[in-house]
């Protein structure tokens, strides 16, 4: 499955990669796609998925390390668990299961009747 090609990972980064390094981003990138929607993701990809993955993949390969957030004065720098891979931020996780068909977040239906009060509430997905 093709979620972007080199070309297009070289055109959105502005520089030369290799083709082992677009390889390796588009291998990480699918891994993680596949992680988070499974067989959901469809070959090829639906509308909205190429944009997800081409922005994952080039964090992959300008950011490898996972550098969360760094600081000059006191040399403060934070990374990323070491044990998470290529993790998904909320936005992007969004826009994949979107793209799917997934939806996210959720909602409460009562189930009881109106003169009913305790709390009987069903959460489901929308």
């Amino acid at each position: 499955m093709d979620l972007f090609s080199p070309t297009e990972l070289r055109t959105l980064l502005q520089r030369p990669l290799t083709d082992a390094e677009c390889d390796l981003a588009h291998d990480l990138t699918t891994d993680a796609f596949f992680g988070e929607v499974g067989e959901r993701l469809t070959d090829p990809p639906q509308r909205g998925v190429k944009s997800v993955a081409v922005m994952v993949a080039a964090r992959i390969l300008t950011n490898p390390g996972g550098l969360r957030s760094e600081q000059a004065g006191g040399m403060l720098q934070t990374y990323a668990d070491s044990e998470n891979g290529v993790a998904l931020s909320e936005d992007e996780r969004r826009r994949l299961r979107r793209a799917v068909g997934l939806t996210t977040g959720a909602s409460s239906v009562s189930i009881a009747p109106e003169e009913y009060a305790p709390c009987t509430t069903v959460w489901r997905a929308v």
